[in-house]
């Protein structure tokens, strides 16, 4: 199965923190993004972890067949 990257975690949370910011280059966009790194708490990693060792589990326990998401209805 193709399990998302273990960075997956950090996009979504990144992206919003950097919104419509502008850089003068590159190395400004690389300061920025370790400064927001060094700003996260441990639990924020601590769940991407969490989140990745639970998708490895059922990988590994249903033999690494496909997994469907199912939406329950209401």
């Amino acid at each position: 199965p193709d399990l998302a990257p273990s960075d997956f975690h950090l996009f979504g949370t990144l992206k919003q923190h950097l919104g419509d910011q502008h850089f003068a280059d590159d190395d400004d966009v690389h300061h920025e993004v370790l400064l927001w790194m060094r700003q996260q708490p441990k639990e924020f990693y601590a769940a991407g972890i969490g989140a990745m060792i639970k998708r490895w589990d059922k990988c590994v326990n249903i033999g690494g067949d496909y997994v469907k998401n199912k939406i329950a209805s209401k």
